[in-house]
C-alpha cells in the first residue's frame, strides 16, 4: 500500500488534533508530521486538516478518513496482539494503579493456583485506553470517563464508597467532626464533595453528628489515590475509600469505616475488543487458542472475585 507511513502519521495526528503532540508520540519532528500530512493530502487530492487559531482541526474528509484509519490500525494492533499471544501464551492487562496494588496483586496467586502456566502481565493506568496497543488485551477501569472506542464493556462490580479512618485517628476525632483532616487525591478530587453532598447527612446521623459539624479546618491533597489511602492507614487523616480498595485493611483492622458505605453511582468495568470476545449468556467466549483460553479463565476469575467486593449492609 502506498504512503502507509503517511497514513499512520495522519492516524496519530487525527486522534490528537495536534501536530506537536503527534510528533512527540511518533518521535519525529513537527516538520516531518506536516510533510507526511501534505504528502497524503496531495495523494488524495483533499484537505484533511484546517487551521483554527493555533490548533488544527479535521475537515469533513479528514473525519471520514480518520474513521477508516482507526479501524485499520486497531485491526492491525489486534492482529499483532493475537499472533504474539498465541506464540508466547501470555495476557497483557491494564488496570487502575490503586486497584492493582490494593486488590489485584494480593489475589493473583489465587488465580495462578488453578492456572499454573499462566503469564498475566500487568500495566497500571487509568482513564482512556487503546486496546491492542503494545499487545494489550483487557483493561479494568472505573467508569468515570467517556469511552473513545466502541469496546465491549462488562460490569465487574458496583462501587460503594465511604469515609475511612485508622482506628487510632478515629478515636481522636470521633467526638468532634470539626477536627477531621480531609485527605484528597488529584485523581479523585471530588470524592469528599460528592459524599458530603449525597450521603453525608444520613451517614453522620448514625454517629449522632450533623453535616454542619464537619467544617473543613484542615485538608491535604496527594498526587494519587494510593498515597491518599496509605496516608489514612498512617493516621494522617480521613479519606473517601472505594470498598474493593480498602476491604483488606478493614478486615485486618488497619482501617475503620464508622459511617458505612453507599453507592457512588459508578462501576468497575472490564473493557475488551468485540472482535476478540463474544458474550453468550454470562460467559465470555473467544477463539480456541491457548492464549484465548487463558483470557477467558482470567475474565471468569475476575468476575467471580470482584463481584463479591461489596459491603455487608
Amino acid at each position: 500500500m502506498r504512503h502507509l507511513k503517511a497514513f499512520h502519521v495522519f492516524h496519530v495526528a487525527a486522534a490528537l488534533e495536534n501536530y506537536s503532540k503527534a510528533a512527540d508520540k511518533l518521535c519525529i519532528t513537527h516538520g516531518a508530521v506536516s510533510k507526511q500530512i501534505k504528502t497524503l493530502e496531495t495523494h488524495l487530492a483533499v484537505n484533511l486538516f484546517y487551521r483554527d487559531g493555533r490548533h488544527v482541526k479535521l475537515t469533513p474528509a479528514g473525519k471520514l478518513l480518520s474513521g477508516y484509519t482507526e479501524q485499520a490500525f486497531n485491526a492491525l494492533e489486534a492482529g499483532v496482539q493475537h499472533v504474539t499471544q498465541v506464540t508466547h501464551k501470555h495476557l497483557e492487562v491494564s488496570c487502575e494503579p490503586t486497584l492493582t496494588m490494593r486488590w489485584l496483586m494480593p489475589r493473583l496467586s489465587d488465580f495462578y493456583q488453578n492456572n499454573v502456566d499462566a503469564d498475566v502481565r500487568l500495566a497500571t493506568a487509568g482513564g482512556p485506553v487503546i486496546l491492542g496497543s503494545n499487545g494489550l488485551s483487557l483493561a479494568i477501569r472505573r467508569d468515570d470517563f467517556p469511552l473513545l472506542h466502541d469496546y465491549q464493556q462488562t460490569p465487574l462490580v458496583e462501587e460503594w464508597v465511604g469515609p475511612v479512618f485508622s482506628p487510632e485517628y478515629w478515636q481522636q476525632v470521633q467526638n468532634d467532626a470539626g477536627k477531621i483532616k480531609l485527605l484528597h487525591s488529584q485523581t479523585r478530587p471530588q470524592a469528599w464533595d460528592n459524599w458530603l453532598q449525597g450521603s453525608a447527612a444520613l451517614c453522620l446521623k448514625v454517629q449522632g453528628l450533623k453535616v454542619q459539624s464537619l467544617k473543613v479546618q484542615s485538608e491535604q491533597t496527594f498526587a494519587h489515590f494510593y498515597f491518599c489511602l496509605q496516608a489514612v492507614v498512617d493516621n494522617l487523616g480521613a479519606a473517601i475509600g472505594s470498598y474493593p480498595l480498602v476491604m483488606d485493611d478493614l478486615k485486618r483492622g488497619n482501617l475503620v469505616a464508622p459511617f458505612g458505605f453507599t453507592r457512588s453511582g459508578h462501576h468497575y468495568m472490564l473493557l475488551s475488543q468485540d472482535k476478540v470476545l463474544l458474550k453468550q449468556g454470562n460467559t465470555l467466549l473467544g477463539k480456541d487458542s491457548e492464549s484465548d483460553t487463558l483470557q477467558r479463565n482470567f475474565i471468569d476469575w475476575l468476575q467471580l472475585n470482584l463481584a463479591a467486593c461489596v459491603p455487608n449492609q
